[in-house]
């Protein structure tokens, strides 16, 4: 079968892309809600809560970096699957933040630190995905992004792996804390977004 290089094309795989992220971002902004709605029913941890936050910034920057994949992508079906695959990456993590029920553990600590080697390896293959994707788009997009783009990547996964391991709590709580910083940063600088 032939590439698929129709605009149309495009705009339908991104309607299933989006409906994908959607149910990502609704399962974060849910589970939110419940926090708000039953603020005792379970206690929070503030960096389960930091992982919420560098989730949903995640999701965010992911689905404007595909905005202009239709412009520098001949999609197949292997990239069409790729995709899909991708994003399914995000649900998966925002499911694993906010589950169904977390009554077997009693608080968000708990249920965290107990689930940290799934959040943690999803995590660092979503970050290892994002290399193929980012280099899917090819050479000249790969060299905007530069040398930090890989090495930041690199990095999380590596952090992601220690993490998975460790159950300090001082290391998890760094972990957070710069990831969120610095993905911000990274927003910031790569989209001039002040200016």
């Amino acid at each position: 079968m032939q590439a698929a290089a129709t605009p149309e094309v495009f705009v339908y795989i991104r309607a299933i892309m989006a409906m994908i992220i959607g149910l990502s971002l609704t399962r974060l902004l849910t589970g939110l809600a419940g926090i708000v709605q039953s603020p005792k029913k379970h206690r929070v941890y503030h960096v389960h809560l930091g992982w919420v936050a560098s989730m949903f910034l995640f999701i965010i920057h992911f689905w404007w970096w595909e905005y202009r994949l239709g412009s520098l992508v001949v999609i197949t079906f292997g990239v069409y699957l790729f995709l899909i695959s991708f994003c399914c990456l995000f649900y998966f993590l925002s499911v694993l933040l906010f589950p169904t029920s977390i009554e077997e553990y009693g608080d968000y600590e708990d249920y965290f630190i107990s689930r940290r080697i799934w959040f943690f390896g999803m995590l660092a293959l979503t970050y290892g995905v994002d290399l193929g994707d980012t280099w899917l788009k090819g050479e000249a997009y790969v060299h905007v992004l530069g040398r930090e783009y890989l090495i930041r990547n690199l990095a999380y996964i590596a952090s992601c792996a220690v993490a998975a391991w460790t159950r300090n709590r001082r290391f998890h709580i760094a972990f957070v804390t710069l990831g969120l910083l610095y993905q911000i940063s990274w927003i910031f600088r790569l989209y001039d977004v002040l200016g």
